[in-house]
Protein backbone atom coordinates (compact mmCIF):
# COMPACT_ATOMS: atom_id res chain seq x y z
CA UNK A 1 0.00 0.00 0.00
CA UNK A 2 1.46 3.62 -0.95
CA UNK A 3 1.87 5.88 2.27
CA UNK A 4 2.04 9.56 2.19
CA UNK A 5 0.58 12.47 3.68
CA UNK A 6 -2.51 13.94 2.26
CA UNK A 7 -2.11 17.52 3.82
CA UNK A 8 1.19 18.07 3.89
CA UNK A 9 3.36 18.96 6.97
CA UNK A 10 2.30 18.60 10.52
CA UNK A 11 3.01 21.76 12.19
CA UNK A 12 6.51 23.12 13.93
CA UNK A 13 10.47 21.82 13.78
CA UNK A 14 10.51 17.90 13.04
CA UNK A 15 13.16 17.59 16.45
CA UNK A 16 13.46 17.24 19.86
CA UNK A 17 13.32 20.87 22.09
CA UNK A 18 16.30 18.92 24.16
CA UNK A 19 18.03 18.13 20.86
CA UNK A 20 17.93 21.46 19.77
CA UNK A 21 18.84 23.19 23.03
CA UNK A 22 21.85 20.62 23.57
CA UNK A 23 24.56 20.51 21.56
CA UNK A 24 26.81 18.86 24.06
CA UNK A 25 30.77 17.23 23.34
CA UNK A 26 31.42 14.80 21.82
CA UNK A 27 33.77 11.78 22.31
CA UNK A 28 35.78 9.64 19.83
CA UNK A 29 34.90 6.22 18.73
CA UNK A 30 37.16 3.32 20.17
CA UNK A 31 39.93 3.00 18.02
CA UNK A 32 41.19 -1.09 18.50
CA UNK A 33 41.27 -2.95 21.40
CA UNK A 34 41.02 -1.70 25.00
CA UNK A 35 40.50 -3.43 28.44
CA UNK A 36 38.00 -1.96 31.46
CA UNK A 37 36.48 -3.52 34.86
CA UNK A 38 32.95 -2.52 33.11
CA UNK A 39 31.96 -1.95 29.66
CA UNK A 40 28.57 -0.25 29.76
CA UNK A 41 27.04 -0.38 26.25
CA UNK A 42 24.04 2.34 25.91
CA UNK A 43 24.57 6.18 26.27
CA UNK A 44 20.93 6.88 27.45
CA UNK A 45 20.27 7.75 31.35
CA UNK A 46 20.49 4.02 32.34
CA UNK A 47 23.88 3.73 31.21
CA UNK A 48 25.08 7.04 32.05
CA UNK A 49 24.13 6.55 35.76
CA UNK A 50 25.48 3.00 35.90
CA UNK A 51 28.89 3.91 34.51
CA UNK A 52 28.92 6.93 37.00
CA UNK A 53 28.35 4.82 39.88
CA UNK A 54 30.51 2.17 38.86
CA UNK A 55 33.20 4.91 38.79
CA UNK A 56 32.63 5.98 42.02
CA UNK A 57 33.07 2.31 43.31
CA UNK A 58 36.90 2.91 42.33
CA UNK A 59 35.86 0.61 39.20
CA UNK A 60 37.33 1.55 35.51
CA UNK A 61 34.33 1.53 32.53
CA UNK A 62 34.20 2.26 29.10
CA UNK A 63 30.87 3.76 28.39
CA UNK A 64 30.10 2.76 24.62
CA UNK A 65 27.02 4.60 22.47
CA UNK A 66 26.30 4.23 18.85
CA UNK A 67 25.43 7.69 17.96
CA UNK A 68 25.41 10.19 20.62
CA UNK A 69 25.05 10.44 24.31
CA UNK A 70 21.36 10.86 25.50
CA UNK A 71 20.34 11.40 21.65
CA UNK A 72 17.76 8.28 22.02
CA UNK A 73 14.63 7.84 23.56
CA UNK A 74 16.40 9.77 27.01
CA UNK A 75 16.97 12.95 24.71
CA UNK A 76 12.99 12.52 22.84
CA UNK A 77 10.64 12.38 26.13
CA UNK A 78 8.51 14.88 27.83
CA UNK A 79 10.92 14.73 30.93
CA UNK A 80 9.12 14.02 33.52
CA UNK A 81 10.94 13.06 36.73
CA UNK A 82 7.97 11.07 38.90
CA UNK A 83 7.06 7.98 40.59
CA UNK A 84 3.67 8.49 39.05
CA UNK A 85 3.66 6.33 36.84
CA UNK A 86 -0.30 6.81 35.83
CA UNK A 87 -2.50 4.53 38.01
CA UNK A 88 0.01 1.98 38.53
CA UNK A 89 0.55 0.79 42.40
CA UNK A 90 -2.82 -0.70 43.30
CA UNK A 91 -2.57 -3.42 39.76
CA UNK A 92 1.50 -3.49 41.43
CA UNK A 93 -0.08 -4.53 44.73
CA UNK A 94 -2.47 -6.85 43.59
CA UNK A 95 -0.06 -8.42 40.97
CA UNK A 96 3.29 -8.41 42.63
CA UNK A 97 2.67 -8.16 46.55
CA UNK A 98 3.00 -5.29 48.50
CA UNK A 99 6.39 -5.91 49.36
CA UNK A 100 7.52 -5.39 45.61
CA UNK A 101 5.54 -2.83 44.96
CA UNK A 102 7.19 -0.79 47.88
CA UNK A 103 10.13 -1.47 46.04
CA UNK A 104 8.77 -0.19 43.31
CA UNK A 105 7.92 2.70 44.57
CA UNK A 106 11.28 3.32 46.52
CA UNK A 107 13.44 3.06 43.80
CA UNK A 108 11.57 5.86 41.74
CA UNK A 109 10.99 8.07 45.08
CA UNK A 110 14.84 7.53 45.80
CA UNK A 111 15.68 8.24 41.49
CA UNK A 112 14.30 11.78 42.01
CA UNK A 113 16.45 12.68 45.02
CA UNK A 114 19.49 10.93 43.10
CA UNK A 115 19.56 13.17 40.16
CA UNK A 116 18.78 16.22 42.45
CA UNK A 117 21.91 15.24 44.40
CA UNK A 118 23.53 14.39 41.34
CA UNK A 119 22.96 18.06 39.93
CA UNK A 120 24.17 19.95 43.26
CA UNK A 121 27.22 17.60 43.50
CA UNK A 122 28.27 18.68 39.61
CA UNK A 123 26.76 21.70 39.04
CA UNK A 124 24.43 20.69 35.77
CA UNK A 125 22.56 23.18 34.53
CA UNK A 126 19.39 21.42 34.02
CA UNK A 127 16.72 23.29 34.45
CA UNK A 128 15.77 20.92 37.61
CA UNK A 129 12.49 22.11 39.38
CA UNK A 130 10.72 20.33 41.92
CA UNK A 131 6.77 20.65 41.01
CA UNK A 132 3.48 18.32 41.66
CA UNK A 133 2.44 15.62 39.30
CA UNK A 134 -1.28 14.49 38.84
CA UNK A 135 -2.64 11.38 36.95
CA UNK A 136 -6.17 12.33 36.09
CA UNK A 137 -9.71 11.12 34.74
CA UNK A 138 -12.44 12.78 32.61
CA UNK A 139 -14.24 9.48 32.81
CA UNK A 140 -17.70 9.29 34.82
CA UNK A 141 -17.01 6.44 37.11
CA UNK A 142 -12.98 7.39 37.51
CA UNK A 143 -12.98 8.68 40.50
CA UNK A 144 -13.60 5.97 42.49
CA UNK A 145 -10.50 4.06 40.50
CA UNK A 146 -8.12 7.64 41.15
CA UNK A 147 -9.13 6.96 45.08
CA UNK A 148 -8.16 3.24 44.97
CA UNK A 149 -4.77 4.07 43.64
CA UNK A 150 -4.35 7.27 46.17
CA UNK A 151 -5.07 4.51 49.19
CA UNK A 152 -2.55 2.03 47.11
CA UNK A 153 0.11 4.60 47.02
CA UNK A 154 -0.51 6.02 50.55
CA UNK A 155 0.10 2.63 51.64
CA UNK A 156 3.51 2.47 49.79
CA UNK A 157 4.51 5.73 51.52
CA UNK A 158 3.98 7.92 48.60
CA UNK A 159 3.10 11.71 48.96
CA UNK A 160 -0.24 10.86 47.44
CA UNK A 161 -3.25 12.75 47.51
CA UNK A 162 -6.50 12.89 46.27
CA UNK A 163 -8.32 16.16 44.56
CA UNK A 164 -10.79 17.19 42.06
CA UNK A 165 -9.28 20.91 41.70
CA UNK A 166 -5.67 21.25 39.39
CA UNK A 167 -4.68 24.30 37.44
CA UNK A 168 -5.77 22.72 33.99
CA UNK A 169 -7.87 25.46 31.86
CA UNK A 170 -10.62 22.70 31.92
CA UNK A 171 -12.71 20.31 34.03
CA UNK A 172 -11.35 17.02 35.02
CA UNK A 173 -13.31 14.28 37.63
CA UNK A 174 -10.64 13.69 39.93
CA UNK A 175 -7.01 13.31 40.13
CA UNK A 176 -4.16 11.79 42.45
CA UNK A 177 -1.32 14.41 43.23
CA UNK A 178 2.02 13.44 44.01
CA UNK A 179 3.84 16.28 45.83
CA UNK A 180 7.98 16.62 45.88
CA UNK A 181 8.05 15.07 42.08
CA UNK A 182 10.46 17.08 39.40
CA UNK A 183 10.92 18.23 35.75
CA UNK A 184 14.11 18.78 34.52
CA UNK A 185 16.35 18.69 30.55
CA UNK A 186 16.69 15.36 30.50
CA UNK A 187 19.66 15.59 27.61
CA UNK A 188 21.63 18.60 29.57
CA UNK A 189 21.71 16.47 32.62
CA UNK A 190 23.43 13.18 31.23
CA UNK A 191 25.24 15.40 29.16
CA UNK A 192 26.63 16.80 32.42
CA UNK A 193 26.61 13.28 34.10
CA UNK A 194 28.27 12.02 30.90
CA UNK A 195 31.46 14.43 31.55
CA UNK A 196 32.33 13.59 34.61
CA UNK A 197 32.78 9.78 33.73
CA UNK A 198 36.35 10.01 31.45
CA UNK A 199 39.77 10.09 33.17
CA UNK A 200 41.24 7.70 36.02
CA UNK A 201 40.74 4.83 33.01
CA UNK A 202 37.64 5.45 32.17
CA UNK A 203 36.30 6.27 28.92
CA UNK A 204 33.15 7.21 26.69
CA UNK A 205 32.96 6.55 23.29
CA UNK A 206 30.60 7.93 20.57
CA UNK A 207 29.75 6.47 17.29
CA UNK A 208 30.87 2.77 18.17
CA UNK A 209 27.91 0.04 17.82
CA UNK A 210 28.18 -3.00 19.63
CA UNK A 211 27.71 -6.07 17.28
CA UNK A 212 28.17 -8.74 19.65
CA UNK A 213 29.19 -10.31 23.35
CA UNK A 214 31.55 -13.17 23.34
CA UNK A 215 30.74 -14.55 26.90
CA UNK A 216 33.46 -16.33 29.29
CA UNK A 217 35.73 -15.05 32.34
CA UNK A 218 36.11 -11.70 31.44
CA UNK A 219 33.10 -10.82 28.56
CA UNK A 220 34.52 -9.16 24.76
CA UNK A 221 32.04 -6.73 23.75
CA UNK A 222 32.45 -6.83 19.53
CA UNK A 223 32.07 -3.60 17.58
CA UNK A 224 32.38 -2.11 14.54
CA UNK A 225 35.50 -0.33 15.75
CA UNK A 226 37.22 -2.65 17.94
CA UNK A 227 36.59 -5.05 21.39
CA UNK A 228 35.87 -3.82 24.72
CA UNK A 229 37.35 -6.48 26.91
CA UNK A 230 35.90 -6.05 30.70
CA UNK A 231 35.29 -8.45 34.05
CA UNK A 232 31.55 -7.36 33.30
CA UNK A 233 29.11 -5.62 30.68
CA UNK A 234 25.74 -3.71 31.25
CA UNK A 235 23.62 -3.61 27.98
CA UNK A 236 21.47 -0.50 28.52
CA UNK A 237 20.55 -0.11 25.37
CA UNK A 238 16.67 0.52 24.39
CA UNK A 239 16.58 -2.99 23.70
CA UNK A 240 18.97 -5.62 24.43
CA UNK A 241 21.15 -5.61 21.39
CA UNK A 242 22.45 -9.09 22.52
CA UNK A 243 19.05 -10.84 23.50
CA UNK A 244 19.89 -14.17 24.69
CA UNK A 245 16.79 -13.90 27.33
CA UNK A 246 14.41 -13.87 24.53
CA UNK A 247 13.64 -10.52 25.63
CA UNK A 248 11.71 -9.80 21.92
CA UNK A 249 9.20 -11.80 23.29
CA UNK A 250 8.75 -10.69 26.49
CA UNK A 251 8.82 -6.24 25.73
CA UNK A 252 5.92 -4.65 22.98
CA UNK A 253 7.57 -1.77 21.07
CA UNK A 254 5.18 1.47 21.91
CA UNK A 255 5.64 4.34 19.57
CA UNK A 256 4.34 7.71 21.22
CA UNK A 257 4.19 11.58 19.82
CA UNK A 258 5.20 14.91 21.56
CA UNK A 259 4.50 18.21 20.86
CA UNK A 260 6.27 21.75 21.97
CA UNK A 261 3.40 24.28 21.77
CA UNK A 262 3.57 27.48 22.58
CA UNK A 263 0.17 28.91 24.38
CA UNK A 264 -1.34 32.57 24.34
CA UNK A 265 -1.85 32.47 27.93
CA UNK A 266 0.02 31.28 31.11
CA UNK A 267 0.92 27.29 31.49
CA UNK A 268 -0.29 25.46 34.06
CA UNK A 269 2.47 25.00 37.19
CA UNK A 270 1.97 20.91 37.96
CA UNK A 271 2.27 17.90 34.92
CA UNK A 272 -0.29 15.93 34.14
CA UNK A 273 -1.08 12.32 32.10
CA UNK A 274 -4.87 11.58 31.65
CA UNK A 275 -5.28 8.08 32.67
CA UNK A 276 -6.76 6.08 29.16
CA UNK A 277 -5.85 5.18 25.91
CA UNK A 278 -4.66 7.60 24.41
CA UNK A 279 -3.26 8.69 27.01
CA UNK A 280 -2.56 12.54 27.34
CA UNK A 281 0.44 14.27 28.90
CA UNK A 282 1.22 17.45 29.46
CA UNK A 283 4.31 18.94 31.26
CA UNK A 284 4.86 22.80 30.99
CA UNK A 285 8.29 24.22 30.08
CA UNK A 286 9.73 27.38 30.83
CA UNK A 287 11.91 28.70 27.86
CA UNK A 288 12.65 32.59 28.18
CA UNK A 289 9.25 34.66 28.04
CA UNK A 290 7.38 32.05 26.20
CA UNK A 291 4.46 30.15 27.76
CA UNK A 292 5.16 26.22 26.77
CA UNK A 293 3.63 22.93 27.30
CA UNK A 294 5.26 20.01 26.21
CA UNK A 295 1.96 17.96 24.88
CA UNK A 296 2.41 13.74 24.82
CA UNK A 297 -0.05 10.90 23.44
CA UNK A 298 -1.56 9.41 20.52
CA UNK A 299 0.77 6.06 21.62
CA UNK A 300 0.33 3.02 19.36
CA UNK A 301 2.09 -0.46 19.18
CA UNK A 302 5.10 0.23 16.68
CA UNK A 303 4.57 -0.56 13.08
CA UNK A 304 1.12 -0.03 13.55
CA UNK A 305 0.13 3.46 13.10
CA UNK A 306 -0.71 3.55 9.75
CA UNK A 307 -0.65 7.15 8.22
CA UNK A 308 1.36 7.97 11.51
CA UNK A 309 1.23 12.04 10.62
CA UNK A 310 -2.01 11.84 11.97
CA UNK A 311 -0.95 10.83 14.92
CA UNK A 312 0.58 14.53 15.04
CA UNK A 313 -2.49 16.31 13.63
CA UNK A 314 -4.77 13.91 16.46
CA UNK A 315 -2.37 15.43 18.75
CA UNK A 316 -2.50 19.26 17.69
CA UNK A 317 -6.15 19.17 17.58
CA UNK A 318 -6.67 17.86 21.21
CA UNK A 319 -3.90 20.13 22.49
CA UNK A 320 -5.96 23.16 21.08
CA UNK A 321 -9.50 22.10 22.03
CA UNK A 322 -7.29 21.79 26.03
CA UNK A 323 -5.87 25.33 25.60
CA UNK A 324 -5.29 28.67 23.49
CA UNK A 325 -2.72 27.62 21.38
CA UNK A 326 -0.81 30.40 19.86
CA UNK A 327 1.66 27.72 17.61
CA UNK A 328 3.24 24.36 17.65
CA UNK A 329 6.80 25.40 18.08
CA UNK A 330 8.54 21.37 17.52
CA UNK A 331 7.26 17.63 17.10
CA UNK A 332 9.02 14.72 17.85
CA UNK A 333 7.86 10.72 18.64
CA UNK A 334 9.49 8.56 20.45
CA UNK A 335 10.12 4.52 21.50
CA UNK A 336 10.06 2.74 24.19
CA UNK A 337 9.30 -1.10 25.24
CA UNK A 338 6.78 -2.01 27.87
CA UNK A 339 7.27 -5.44 29.70
CA UNK A 340 4.01 -7.46 30.13
CA UNK A 341 3.42 -6.68 33.94
CA UNK A 342 4.51 -2.75 33.65
CA UNK A 343 8.08 -3.46 35.18
CA UNK A 344 11.50 -3.47 33.46
CA UNK A 345 14.29 -5.96 33.78
CA UNK A 346 17.02 -5.14 35.68
CA UNK A 347 19.83 -7.67 36.53
CA UNK A 348 21.55 -10.46 35.16
CA UNK A 349 20.59 -10.75 31.58
CA UNK A 350 19.52 -14.30 31.48
CA UNK A 351 20.53 -17.38 33.81
CA UNK A 352 23.11 -18.75 31.69
CA UNK A 353 24.62 -15.25 30.87
CA UNK A 354 27.33 -14.60 33.63
CA UNK A 355 28.70 -11.68 34.04
CA UNK A 356 26.25 -9.76 31.56
CA UNK A 357 23.61 -7.40 33.09
CA UNK A 358 20.23 -5.53 31.59
CA UNK A 359 18.56 -2.55 31.76
CA UNK A 360 15.56 -2.69 29.85
CA UNK A 361 11.69 -2.24 29.44
CA UNK A 362 11.11 1.18 31.27
CA UNK A 363 7.36 1.89 29.27
CA UNK A 364 7.47 5.25 28.94
CA UNK A 365 8.94 5.78 32.72
CA UNK A 366 12.62 5.63 32.26
CA UNK A 367 14.22 8.61 33.39
CA UNK A 368 13.29 7.80 37.09
CA UNK A 369 13.39 3.84 36.47
CA UNK A 370 16.68 4.49 34.21
CA UNK A 371 18.04 6.23 37.13
CA UNK A 372 17.11 3.49 39.42
CA UNK A 373 18.49 0.86 37.21
CA UNK A 374 22.17 2.18 37.04
CA UNK A 375 22.27 2.59 40.94
CA UNK A 376 20.70 -1.57 41.38
CA UNK A 377 23.27 -2.44 38.37
CA UNK A 378 26.73 -0.69 40.39
CA UNK A 379 25.40 -2.79 43.23
CA UNK A 380 24.43 -5.75 41.57
CA UNK A 381 28.31 -5.78 40.19
CA UNK A 382 29.67 -5.01 43.46
CA UNK A 383 27.78 -6.93 46.06
CA UNK A 384 26.41 -4.29 47.49
CA UNK A 385 22.66 -5.07 48.84
CA UNK A 386 20.06 -3.41 47.04
CA UNK A 387 16.30 -3.33 48.22
CA UNK A 388 15.06 -2.96 44.87
CA UNK A 389 16.50 -6.28 43.10
CA UNK A 390 13.32 -8.47 43.90
CA UNK A 391 10.79 -6.65 41.77
CA UNK A 392 12.95 -5.56 38.79
CA UNK A 393 14.50 -9.41 38.41
CA UNK A 394 14.76 -10.25 34.60
CA UNK A 395 14.17 -14.17 35.71
CA UNK A 396 10.85 -13.32 37.54
CA UNK A 397 7.64 -15.49 36.51
CA UNK A 398 5.26 -13.30 34.68
CA UNK A 399 1.59 -13.08 36.87
CA UNK A 400 -1.69 -14.51 36.01
CA UNK A 401 -1.82 -10.63 34.40
CA UNK A 402 1.02 -10.21 32.65
CA UNK A 403 0.46 -13.79 30.90
CA UNK A 404 -2.22 -12.52 29.19
CA UNK A 405 -0.40 -9.62 27.97
CA UNK A 406 2.40 -12.22 26.85
CA UNK A 407 0.41 -14.09 24.98
CA UNK A 408 -1.34 -11.48 22.89
CA UNK A 409 2.31 -9.63 22.58
CA UNK A 410 3.50 -12.59 20.94
CA UNK A 411 0.15 -13.79 19.04
CA UNK A 412 0.27 -10.35 17.11
CA UNK A 413 3.77 -10.90 16.07
CA UNK A 414 2.61 -14.52 14.69
CA UNK A 415 0.08 -13.41 13.03
CA UNK A 416 1.99 -10.74 11.35
CA UNK A 417 4.38 -13.11 10.12
CA UNK A 418 1.94 -15.28 9.00
CA UNK A 419 0.30 -12.85 6.98
CA UNK A 420 3.20 -11.46 5.47
CA UNK A 421 4.50 -14.87 4.08
CA UNK A 422 0.96 -16.75 3.13
CA UNK A 423 -1.30 -13.68 1.32
CA UNK A 424 0.01 -11.73 -1.44
CA UNK A 425 -1.62 -7.98 -1.60
CA UNK A 426 -1.61 -6.00 -4.37
CA UNK A 427 1.38 -4.07 -4.59
CA UNK A 428 2.02 -0.78 -6.70
CA UNK A 429 5.27 -0.27 -9.20
CA UNK A 430 7.76 1.62 -8.30
CA UNK A 431 6.68 4.57 -10.96
CA UNK A 432 3.66 4.87 -9.19
CA UNK A 433 5.20 6.43 -5.98
CA UNK A 434 4.96 10.39 -5.95
CA UNK A 435 7.54 12.50 -4.28
CA UNK A 436 8.26 11.83 -0.38
CA UNK A 437 6.11 8.44 -1.24
CA UNK A 438 6.99 5.10 0.37
CA UNK A 439 5.30 1.50 -0.47
CA UNK A 440 6.26 -2.21 -0.43
CA UNK A 441 6.83 -3.54 -3.68
CA UNK A 442 7.22 -7.06 -4.99
CA UNK A 443 10.42 -8.36 -6.26
CA UNK A 444 12.21 -11.24 -7.51
CA UNK A 445 14.20 -12.19 -4.62
CA UNK A 446 11.29 -10.94 -2.06
CA UNK A 447 9.19 -7.70 -1.12
CA UNK A 448 11.39 -4.12 -1.49
CA UNK A 449 10.76 -1.50 0.71
CA UNK A 450 10.82 1.55 -1.72
CA UNK A 451 11.09 5.11 -0.92
CA UNK A 452 11.33 8.28 -3.89
CA UNK A 453 12.52 11.02 -1.94
CA UNK A 454 12.14 15.03 -2.78
CA UNK A 455 14.16 15.04 -4.97
CA UNK A 456 12.77 12.08 -6.99
CA UNK A 457 15.78 9.66 -6.18
CA UNK A 458 14.31 6.15 -5.23
CA UNK A 459 15.67 4.46 -2.24
CA UNK A 460 14.71 0.53 -2.15
CA UNK A 461 16.08 -1.70 0.49
CA UNK A 462 14.35 -5.36 1.57
CA UNK A 463 11.31 -4.82 3.08
CA UNK A 464 12.01 -8.12 5.08
CA UNK A 465 13.00 -7.28 8.82
CA UNK A 466 16.61 -8.77 9.57
CA UNK A 467 15.40 -9.37 13.64
CA UNK A 468 12.82 -12.38 13.09
CA UNK A 469 11.93 -12.07 9.09
CA UNK A 470 8.37 -9.74 9.47
CA UNK A 471 8.01 -7.27 6.88
CA UNK A 472 8.48 -3.37 7.80
CA UNK A 473 5.81 -0.75 7.48
CA UNK A 474 6.62 2.71 6.68
CA UNK A 475 5.97 5.83 8.75
CA UNK A 476 5.25 8.37 6.85
CA UNK A 477 5.66 10.46 10.24
CA UNK A 478 9.22 9.69 10.54
CA UNK A 479 10.11 8.65 7.10
CA UNK A 480 11.14 5.11 8.79
CA UNK A 481 10.53 1.59 7.88
CA UNK A 482 9.12 0.15 11.61
CA UNK A 483 8.58 -3.96 11.92
CA UNK A 484 5.56 -4.61 13.05
CA UNK A 485 6.40 -7.89 15.06
CA UNK A 486 8.72 -6.56 17.55
CA UNK A 487 9.75 -3.08 16.94
CA UNK A 488 12.99 -2.57 15.04
CA UNK A 489 13.12 0.76 13.37
CA UNK A 490 14.83 1.71 10.39
CA UNK A 491 15.83 4.63 8.21
CA UNK A 492 14.62 4.73 4.36
CA UNK A 493 18.39 3.67 3.42
CA UNK A 494 18.09 0.38 5.54
CA UNK A 495 20.02 1.90 9.09
CA UNK A 496 19.28 0.83 12.27
CA UNK A 497 17.39 3.19 14.35
CA UNK A 498 16.03 0.98 17.18
CA UNK A 499 16.55 -2.99 17.99
CA UNK A 500 15.96 -5.67 18.36
CA UNK A 501 17.37 -5.87 14.73
CA UNK A 502 21.21 -4.94 14.64
CA UNK A 503 21.50 -5.37 10.85
CA UNK A 504 20.59 -3.34 8.60
CA UNK A 505 18.30 -3.91 5.64
CA UNK A 506 20.17 -4.77 2.53
CA UNK A 507 20.06 -2.03 -0.41
CA UNK A 508 18.16 -3.06 -3.56
CA UNK A 509 19.74 -2.05 -6.92
CA UNK A 510 16.54 -0.75 -8.96
CA UNK A 511 17.83 1.08 -11.53
CA UNK A 512 17.14 -1.22 -14.25
CA UNK A 513 13.87 -1.91 -12.85
CA UNK A 514 12.91 1.90 -13.08
CA UNK A 515 14.36 2.41 -16.61
CA UNK A 516 12.02 -0.89 -17.70
CA UNK A 517 8.36 0.24 -16.15
CA UNK A 518 9.21 3.75 -18.02
CA UNK A 519 10.01 1.76 -21.17
CA UNK A 520 6.48 -0.03 -19.88
CA UNK A 521 8.17 -3.21 -20.29
CA UNK A 522 6.34 -6.32 -18.90
CA UNK A 523 6.77 -7.02 -15.16
CA UNK A 524 8.13 -10.56 -15.87
CA UNK A 525 11.21 -9.06 -18.27
CA UNK A 526 12.50 -6.75 -15.35
CA UNK A 527 15.19 -7.51 -12.81
CA UNK A 528 15.48 -6.02 -9.09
Amino acid sequence: MNSRSEDGEPGGAHESIWMVANEGPSYPPLDGNRSFDVAVVGGGIAGVAAARHLKDAGLSVALVESNRIAAGTTGRSTAKLTSQHGLVYRDLISDHGEGEAWQYARANEAAIDEVESRVDEHDIDCDFHRTEAYTYTTAAGGPAKIRAEVEAAERLGLPASYTETTDLPYEVEAAVEFREQARFDPRAYVLGLAETIPGDGSAVFEGTTAEGIERGRRPRVETDRGTVVADDVVVATLFPFYDHGLYFSRLTPKQSYVLAVRLAGEAPRGMYYRDGDPYFSVRPHPAGEDSTVLVGGQNHRTGHGHHATEKYRKLEAEARRKFDVDEVAYRWSTQDYVSADGVPFVGKLAPQTDHVYVATGFGGWGLTNGTAAGMLLADLLTGRENDWREVYRPTRLPTVASARMLVDHNAKAARHYLEDHLRSPRRPRLRELDPDEAAVVDGDDGPVAAYRDGEEEVHAVSAVCTHLSCNVQWNDAERTWDCPCHGSRFGYDGSVIDGPAVEPLPGVDVRERLVGEERGEPERSRQL
